[in-house]
C-alpha cells in the first residue's frame, strides 16, 4: 500500500487542529499569568510541553513551590497516555521515517495528532508527520501567547470569565464517554470524591501536596474502577 508523504497534505490535515488549539491554550495563558508567571514564561511552557492537561497540573504545583518529584510524577500519571499512542502510532509510520524523526514526531503525538494520523489508510511518512505537528505546536504556542498578553491587559472579570474555558474544554472530554460507558461515569465520579475529601479535610489538605493530591486521585479511581468494572475485550483485539 502506497504511504501517504505529502508534506502539503499534513499541514492541511493539522490546520483544524491548529485552530481547536487556539481557544484552548488561550485559555491557558490567562491561567498561567494569573497564578503568577511572566508572559514569557507561559509561552515557553507551552512551546516545549505541548499537554494541556500535563501543564493545567503542573502549573499549580509550580506557583505553590512544589518539589521536582511532586511535578514529575503528576506529569507521568497523566501523560503516560501519550506513550501507549506512540506505541500504536509507530505501527503506521512509514520507512522514510527514521529513528530520530520519531523521537521528534513523538513530542507533538497529542490525542489529536494521533488521531488524525491513525485515521490515514496505509502508512504515514516523514513529510506528512511533520505537515501534521507543525500546525498544532504553532497554535497551542500563539494561543498561549495571546492569552497570556490578554491576562495583562483584560478586566480581572473577563480574565477570569475566559480563565475557566481550559475546565470546560476538560468537561466537554469527559462528559461524552461518561454518558456511554457507566463504569468511566463512577470513574469520574470517585475522581471527585476523592478530590473534595483531600480539599476539605484539614489533616489531608494541609500535609499533602496539590500536585500528589491529583496523583492519589487519578491512580486511586483508576485502579478500583479498573478491578471491579473492567472493560470487556472485543473479538479480534486480544490476538
Amino acid at each position: 500500500m502506497k504511504e501517504i508523504n505529502s508534506f502539503k497534505k499534513g499541514i492541511t490535515s493539522g490546520i483544524p487542529i491548529c485552530l481547536g488549539y487556539l481557544s484552548v491554550s488561550f485559555a491557558f495563558g490567562i491561567f498561567a499569568v494569573k497564578s503568577g508567571f511572566s508572559v514569557l514564561e507561559a509561552v515557553l511552557i507551552s512551546l516545549t510541553n505541548v499537554t494541556s492537561a500535563g501543564q493545567l497540573a503542573g502549573v499549580p504545583i509550580i506557583a505553590s513551590g512544589g518539589s521536582l518529584v511532586e511535578l514529575a510524577v503528576a506529569q507521568l500519571v497523566i501523560n503516560s497516555r501519550y506513550s501507549l499512542m506512540s506505541i500504536s502510532l509507530s505501527q503506521k509510520l512509514g520507512k522514510s521515517i527514521s529513528m530520530l524523526d520519531r523521537f521528534l514526531i513523538s513530542f507533538a503525538n497529542t490525542d489529536e495528532v494521533f488521531a488524525v494520523a491513525v485515521s490515514n489508510i496505509g502508512n504515514v511518512g516523514k513529510r506528512y508527520m511533520y505537515g501534521l505537528i507543525i500546525p498544532p505546536i504553532a497554535g497551542w504556542t500563539l494561543g498561549t501567547l495571546l492569552g497570556a498578553l490578554a491576562g495583562d491587559i483584560l478586566p480581572a472579570v473577563v480574565s477570569s470569565a475566559l480563565g475557566i474555558a481550559i475546565y470546560g474544554m476538560f468537561i466537554a472530554i469527559v462528559v461524552p464517554p461518561a454518558k456511554k460507558e457507566r463504569s468511566t461515569a463512577l470513574c469520574v465520579l470517585l475522581a471527585i470524591v476523592l478530590s473534595c475529601i483531600f480539599y476539605y479535610v484539614p489533616l489531608l489538605k494541609n500535609n499533602i501536596p496539590s500536585g500528589f493530591t491529583i496523583i492519589i486521585c487519578s491512580v486511586i479511581s483508576s485502579a478500583v474502577m479498573a478491578a471491579v468494572a473492567p472493560l470487556p475485550i472485543e473479538e479480534g483485539k486480544d490476538e
